[in-house]
């Protein structure tokens, strides 16, 4: 049976560490802000969570929770939480033919500094020898995100593999791959939906624009059937080349945000794959985040079908506006 989406990139294993004595400071007229703590001290926190994570590695469990078969292609350490990440897929039906065990290396790592439900992520990255699968079987969908130094060695036989199958791309470079754009080139021009928040997208455009019209039409240059804009809890905006839309978010109680974005690509992708248009596809993805922010860490929220469906009936009036 073919594959409906086969996910490449990284994952690791997360600890969320909820900040009691923390600052958040931030300068006049600035976008960016600053987490403060006292230096050289001992801060208390409230409470540590663990969980697995990484772009990909959510996104290949939220697809198979979503009904569909799912694999995924990453590279672990050989130890304890590398063998988490293998337990967490099995259980939930991600096919881990492709996974790569290294003897010589640990799992990446990443902790969370959760203040106030916003999140500030440590990313330890480790050094890895990527090699694209043989014979990897064919899948209908591929999704591409976060991967650490040296990620462009898979690019030649995964860009084959994309286009000997027909796969449809969705495409959400994370932050190594952000800084050696030039060699993204041909995935930004492949894919079937391109996936960026607003600063992501402002760096790719070296803009500092915030209209979001214009952003969405200098994404569309570069690639992309769909190309959608996520903005945290201002909402999404996607565009077709034809028509903007945005979509506002549902209104949650919000526990932690990690895993956002990666759960709105879920939700959309799911969309597509069952057939359904770019504005249904927005509200999918809405209320999977939704659903994701609720609890602590990327995957525990990733929602099943019938439950999204649930919402989708009985909130009518839950859709994208046209701009």
């Amino acid at each position: 049976m073919k594959l409906d989406i086969i996910t490449v990139g990284d994952a690791s294993e997360d600890v969320f560490l909820e900040l009691m004595e923390a600052e958040v400071h931030c300068g006049k007229g600035e976008n960016k802000c600053e987490l403060c703590m006292t230096y050289a001290d001992k801060i208390p926190i409230k409470s540590v969570t663990r969980s697995i994570g990484g772009n990909s590695s959510n996104v290949a469990i939220g697809a198979s929770r979503m009904g569909f078969k799912s694999a995924h292609y990453l590279v672990v350490g050989k130890d304890e939480q590398g063998q988490k990440l293998l337990d967490a897929m099995k259980k939930d039906k991600v096919s881990t033919k492709y996974v790569v065990v290294d003897k010589r290396t640990m799992t990446n790592h990443s902790t969370i500094l959760n203040l106030n439900a916003e999140r500030t992520i440590l990313i330890y990255h480790v050094e890895r020898k990527y090699h694209f699968p043989k014979n990897l079987e064919p899948a209908k969908w591929a999704y591409y995100s976060s991967m650490g130094h040296g990620f462009e060695v898979i690019h030649k036989d995964f860009l084959k593999y994309l286009k000997k199958n027909k796969v449809r791309l969705g495409f959400n470079p994370g932050t190594h791959q952000m800084r050696k754009l030039p060699v993204l080139k041909q995935f930004f021009k492949m894919a079937e939906v391109i996936f960026l928040n607003k600063e992501e997208t402002q760096l790719v455009l070296k803009s500092k624009s915030n209209d979001f019209k214009q952003l969405l039409r200098g994404l569309k240059k570069l690639g992309g059937k769909i190309v959608v804009v996520t903005d945290g809890p201002n909402g999404s905006y996607a565009y077709d080349g034809k028509e903007f839309y945005f979509q506002d978010i549902y209104d949650v109680p919000v526990i932690e945000r990690t895993g956002c974005g990666d759960s709105y690509s879920t939700g959309f992708l799911a969309a597509l794959m069952y057939g359904h248009d770019m504005k249904e596809a927005m509200k999918w993805g809405t209320l999977n985040a939704a659903s994701v922010i609720q609890q602590i860490g990327p995957q525990p929220g990733l929602s099943k079908l019938a439950p999204l469906r649930k919402i989708l009936r009985t909130h009518p009036a839950f859709k994208p506006v046209k701009m």
